[in-house]
């Protein structure tokens, strides 16, 4: 009897100890009155999806032709600063460079034929300018090695009869991005034509690594930085912007995951395995409401939106999949970016767990009394 009296004091001090039941967090009616009428803040506005328009339409992206400053395609042998350039000069009769042994006229060297000069790669200096023997500065940044080679040419007409010059570009810098990141080359890299888009200049960069879905890419152009994913250009073309010199590209393993929480099937967070993914098939792949202690009218979306003034507000959406209709506009409604998704606890399971609870407290009383009777 003693016996009897402990465990059942026991008993009376675990359940006074329980203050609340094991739970995986709130049920939709909970939700619903904490976000109405919360503690502390503003209240969180509920958006009901009952039909279409009740749907979010995805934020609009801002292309990147219109966020990046543009300009006109230059030339490709256009010639700046660090470039460095080959130049040969030619001359006939009396050479300003030639090597011969004959001297003409004011100590200038004569030798029959054509004579060829060419000089050691020069340079481009932070000024834009190059040095050429006799001759002295010649301004070339901002030139085409067409221009370059007009402006030699006639700075040496009066020193040597009938000169002829070619330049070409020995490395190319003006005319020319820097890839990271992500790609199987990352570098310098020559813009043959001025005209490669965004997936071009991958391309030519060796490719991306990894998975496409996974991967974005950030592009600097002078203080201006558009983020674009790769998954994206494949199914928007206006994505696949034109690539300018001087232009900066990082390609970033950025995944794109949302968080289940709540009565579901499994608690964790999800990459996005395409470029868009539906709440159907997010509610699936996170096996849907508990059947022992989840409430399938009770699924929650939770997402910061942007208001039309540009403000992040906080905006929690509710589908109630015991209706028919739920499973056309789970279909059609997509998933973002660091969505919260979370399976509210059915309220009808709150006595079950009462008894379980009882029930697991008793047991251990049972068994004693049982084996005091056997032991009589």
């Amino acid at each position: 009897m003693l016996l009897r009296k402990c465990l059942s004091l026991v008993l009376l001090a675990g359940l006074a100890g329980c203050a609340t039941l094991p739970s995986s967090g709130p049920t939709g009616g909970q939700i619903r009155k904490s976000a109405t009428a919360p503690i502390q803040g503003a209240p969180i506005e509920i958006v009901d999806v009952g039909q279409l328009a009740d749907i979010p339409a995805l934020p609009g992206v801002a292309l990147p032709a219109s966020v990046l400053p543009q300009f006109t395609p230059t030339p490709t042998d256009m010639v700046g600063p660090g470039d460095v350039l080959d130049i040969s000069i030619y001359e006939a009769g009396v050479a300003l460079f030639a090597t011969g042994q004959s001297a003409g006229q004011q100590g200038q060297l004569t030798t029959p034929g054509v004579q060829v000069q060419r000089l050691p790669p020069t340079r481009v200096d932070d000024a834009g300018d190059i040095v050429i023997p006799y001759v002295g500065k010649v301004h070339a940044s901002g030139r085409t090695t067409g221009e370059i080679q007009t402006a030699i040419r006639k700075s040496m007409q009066r020193l040597s009869q009938n000169p002829q010059v070619l330049v070409t570009l020995n490395q190319a810098i003006t005319n020319s991005i820097i890839i990271g990141g992500e790609v199987a080359r990352p570098g310098r890299l020559v813009l043959q034509t001025n005209r490669e888009s965004l997936s071009d200049v991958i391309a030519l960069a060796g490719g991306y690594r990894g998975s496409s879905k996974d991967l974005m890419v950030r592009v600097v152009r002078g203080d201006v930085t558009a983020d674009i994913r790769v998954n994206d250009i494949v199914e928007n073309p206006a994505l696949d912007v034109r690539i300018r010199p001087g232009d900066r590209l990082m390609l970033v393993d950025d995944p794109r995951t949302y968080s289940v929480l709540g009565a579901s099937g499994r608690v964790e967070q999800e990459s996005f395995r395409r470029s868009s993914v539906s709440l159907a098939e997010a509610i699936a792949t996170a096996g849907g409401a508990n059947p022992n202690v989840g409430d399938p009218a009770a699924i929650f979306l939770f997402r910061y939106v942007h208001t039309a003034d540009g403000k992040e507000i906080p905006r929690v959406y509710h589908i109630n999949m015991l209706h028919s209709s739920a499973f056309f506009l789970a279909q059609k409604f997509l998933m973002q970016d660091k969505d919260v998704l979370y399976f509210g606890n059915a309220a009808a399971n709150q006595p079950s767990k009462m008894i379980q609870l009882i029930s697991s407290l008793f047991s251990p009383i049972v068994t004693v009394t049982s084996a005091a009777t056997v032991l009589k």
